[in-house]
Formats: structure tokens, C-alpha cells, sequence
């Protein structure tokens, strides 16, 4: 049996300011981490440079290789961490936002561009991803990767768990009056796809948006083995694949779904 992976979850930072003091404060979170005994940092939606930032998202946009990924690959080698940040990526076809999982070597193991985007605070910026399950593996669990309003579809979450998403990590911006997603829709995918979900929410104001923190992770029985407050936290937690199998010996709901039933013959649409 694979042995739990510990992970911490940087909900900040709480003031945007600017991709230098963004990428100061992962740093912190990643010397916390590592004392915690953590192996993996997940941060925010656009963690290295701001989310409302309007137009300096293009200003700050760049390829996946350029001064931000630098920065995150020498904070993972000094740390001992595999890193997953948020950035906005420079393409031909426009900019995209993009998580990018970073090894503890500082090499790129994932890469993952948002499909769902939310509104013209989204649309306004971004062009959307065409890649909905990436997957990457660690701790020999096959990890998944979703960006904020991803979630809120239970398509998306299923296709992660009908390609065998065991942990599924999930970077956000959400804002108020929307927290219901993190209390409430996050638990009901992680229970009805039976996987590890980690929500990893920015916290304060930033533009227009007060962010309302409340990062959590979930167990796929539903459970919380990990919640925030509303401020800056970093909240520790062990990923156990045991808790998995038992869960997914209880609750048949994949194996018993009627696939003859389903238009597309998995998801149900």
C-alpha cells in the first residue's frame, strides 16, 4: 500500500502587490512547508502575479519557461518540494491561466491551461485550455489538475475520476458571495467521484474582489482533513490512499453508475 503523501496548501498571500512579493511570500510558504514536513506546496489561481489585476495580466504574462518558472524551480530545489503555482502563460494563441507543477529537481512535471472560464473577469483576458485531464504522478498517486471554476462542473471532475485521478488539486480565486462552492460543492465532487480533492483558495482583496479564503481538502468519503479561515493560513495535511480504497468500498456509486443509460456512455450529458 502506497503511504500517505503530506501536502500543504498556502492560502495567500493576502495582499497581491507585486510578482516579486508574490513569489517572496511562496517562498515563505515553501520554508513553512518544508518544516511541517510536507513534500508538496500547492498555491493559488495566478499565485505568482495577482488574479483582478486587469490589464497587467497581459504585462505579466510570459512562456513556461520564462523569470517566473525560474524563480519557482530555485524555490522547489531550496526547498525539497514539488511547487504548483498559478501564473498567466504567454502563447501564440493568447494567454491562458495556467497551473504549472514544479519538482523538487525544478524541472516541469505538469502543466495544466483553465477550460472553464468565469465570466469576463475570465473571458475578458484569457483564451480557455483544450486539455481537460492532465495528470501528473507522485507518491505513487496519479494526481489531476483543475483551475477555480473547473470544479463547478461535475463533468469535468468525472472525466478526472473515469482517467484515474486519485488526487485531484485544484488552485482557485474564489470571491464572495460565491462561498458555497468551497463549503459545499468542493466535498459533494470529492464524494461523488471518490478522490482526493485539495481546494487551494487566495484570501483579502485584490480589485474588485474580496476573496473568501476557506481552502480546504477533502477526503474522497466527503470528510475534511483540512480548513481555512478567511485570512492567510497554510494548512497541512496527509493524503492517505488507504482512506480511498475503504471509501471506494463503501460507496459503489462509479461501478453502479448505468453506462447504457448515459448519452456518451460515462458522464451522463
Amino acid at each position: 500500500m502506497t503511504t500517505a503523501v503530506r501536502v500543504s496548501l498556502f492560502q495567500g498571500p493576502e495582499l497581491a502587490g507585486d510578482v516579486e512579493a508574490n513569489l517572496a511570500a511562496v517562498s515563505r510558504a515553501a520554508t513553512a512547508a518544508a518544516d511541517a514536513g510536507a513534500a508538496m506546496l500547492v498555491t493559488p489561481e495566478m499565485s505568482a502575479t495577482g488574479y483582478d489585476v486587469g490589464r497587467l495580466v497581459e504585462e505579466r504574462a510570459e512562456a513556461p519557461d520564462g523569470p517566473i518558472f525560474d524563480a519557482v524551480a530555485e524555490i522547489a530545489r531550496r526547498s525539497g518540494l514539488v511547487v504548483v503555482y498559478g501564473y498567466p502563460e504567454r502563447s501564440e494563441a493568447g494567454i491562458y491561466d495556467s497551473v504549472q507543477v514544479v519538482g523538487s529537481d525544478g524541472s516541469t512535471m505538469a502543466r495544466y491551461r483553465k477550460t472553464h472560464l468565469f465570466g469576463e473577469l475570465d473571458r475578458g483576458h484569457f483564451v480557455p485550455g483544450d486539455e481537460l485531464v492532465v495528470q501528473f504522478h507522485f507518491g505513487g498517486l496519479t494526481c489531476g489538475l483543475l483551475t477555480c471554476y473547473d470544479v463547478e462542473f461535475p463533468e469535468a471532475v468525472r472525466a478526472h475520476a473515469d482517467a484515474g485521478t486519485e488526487w485531484l488539486i485544484v488552485p482557485t480565486g474564489l470571491m464572495h458571495p460565491f462561498d458555497m462552492v468551497a463549503t459545499h460543492v468542493v466535498p459533494t465532487r470529492a464524494y461523488e467521484s471518490q478522490l482526493f480533492l485539495t481546494y487551494v483558495n487566495r484570501c483579502g482583496i485584490e480589485g474588485d474582489l474580496q476573496y473568501c479564503g476557506l481552502t480546504c481538502a477533502i477526503a474522497p468519503d466527503g470528510s475534511e482533513l483540512g480548513r481555512a479561515g478567511r485570512g492567510e493560513a497554510l494548512v497541512t495535511v496527509d493524503i492517505d490512499p488507504g482512506v480511498r480504497a475503504t471509501s471506494r468500498e463503501i460507496n459503489t456509486h462509479l461501478g453502479d453508475r448505468r453506462h447504457d443509460l448515459y448519452q456518451d456512455g460515462k458522464s451522463g450529458r
